[in-house]
């Protein structure tokens, strides 16, 4: 076996990359990663620098991180803003650090690509050593499944407990039948809110990516730029980037788009993996009342009904989500600290943190608006 590290997936074999990441991981699908660096989202002056560590035997791949050097902290969504402030009032620069994560994409899935046990730990050792030789001030691992947070708090890393809200289909018929389980004051609002949208003249359509030529997604492009600009953020994913994944990924992306007056006004785009759709992006180029629910969450339900899909992740943080039915679900991220007195201060942190997350997601669980048994 040996080890090494790699800056561009394009170095990787795309077939033994896929082969390790599977089905039901669109982000980490070598085609997805690719086209991050293909348009500059990755490398460059992104901020993202690709560190992919790769074990072989035989000259193939039998596993790998997906890691990169990082120059800030943008488009993680595991926020360290105040450990970076913290670190430099102590006079040590927190940038570069390491994160094993996706770019842009707080998704859980798979962060170490390897079935044998004795590679996964190959491969976290070797991370860690790199982290520790680099000259970095920490290493993290963001969005893992949780069997991997406990291969990972062995070998010494903190962990972290986030929360996002997804939806769990029940088996539902349709829309009607997700309703039935609402208190009667929480089926009226969201009724509302869908019928606020129709009464508007919007018409929702459901397109497939494979479906979507290159106009469609420079349209949908200009929505997703609208988004960042309203918000005064750099927008990371290029139009070519859309293009790109719209025409690799095919089916595997999905674009729900409204219509007013013959014309697309606003549009949210998901990515489809196993049974589980993810809601990425969303914009508008007017003012609709309640469009964004409409677009970003109803309609996808339906979608995810129709077509027998088990769960869908709407992205980060929107308590809102609660009141519409997406349920409290914890996230996970670890963390290795190269200073030993500031990661006594973090472990401090978390433990205290824990606790209160623990006790926000009770309180989440309280506000969901289905009706009380009984």
């Amino acid at each position: 076996m040996s080890l090494r590290i790699l800056p561009s997936i394009e170095r990787i074999d795309s077939a033994q990359w896929n082969a390790l990441v599977g089905p039901e991981a669109p982000f980490l699908r070598h085609e997805f990663l690719a086209a991050l660096e293909h348009h500059g989202a990755v490398g460059g002056e992104s901020g993202w620098y690709p560190r992919y560590l790769v074990l072989e035997e035989y000259g193939g791949v039998k596993g790998a991180l997906p890691m990169f050097l990082k120059a800030h902290s943008f488009g993680e969504f595991v926020f360290d803003w105040a450990w970076a402030d913290a670190y430099e009032r102590l006079g040590r620069p927190y940038y570069p650090k390491l994160v094993i994560a996706v770019p842009y994409t707080p998704v859980t899935g798979p962060r170490i690509l390897c079935a044998d046990a004795a590679g996964a730990d190959l491969l976290v050792e070797a991370a860690l050593r790199h982290a520790a030789t680099a000259g970095v001030s920490s290493l993290h691992c963001l969005f893992p499944r949780p069997e991997e947070r406990t291969l990972l708090e062995r070998h010494g890393l903190l962990g972290r407990t986030g929360c996002q809200f997804h939806w769990y289909n029940c088996e539902y018929s349709d829309f009607d039948a997700f309703l039935a389980r609402f208190s009667t004051r929480h089926r009226k609002n969201v009724r509302s809110e869908r019928r606020q949208v129709a009464e508007q003249g919007v018409e929702i359509e459901a397109v497939r990516g494979g479906a979507a030529d290159p106009a469609l997604w420079d349209c949908f492009h200009r929505f997703y730029l609208n988004t960042f600009e309203k918000k005064g953020n750099h927008a990371p994913l290029s139009r070519g980037f859309f293009r790109e994944i719209g025409a690799i990924l095919g089916d595997g992306s999905l674009l729900i788009l409204a219509r007013h007056g013959g014309e697309y006004v606003a549009g949210a785009l998901f990515y489809l993996g196993g049974d589980t759709l993810y809601g990425r992006h969303w914009g508008s180029s007017g003012n609709y009342r309640q469009l964004h629910f409409e677009l970003c969450y109803y309609a996808a339900i339906d979608y995810c009904i129709e077509h027998g899909l088990r769960r869908f992740e709407a992205g980060a943080q929107g308590e809102y989500k609660v009141r519409r039915g997406f349920e409290p679900t914890p996230t996970h991220s670890l963390h290795w600290i190269a200073d030993a007195g500031f990661r006594a201060a973090i472990s401090d942190f978390l433990a205290r943190e824990e606790r209160a997350m623990e006790n926000y997601l009770h309180e989440m669980r309280g506000q969901l608006p289905f009706r009380r048994p009984g």
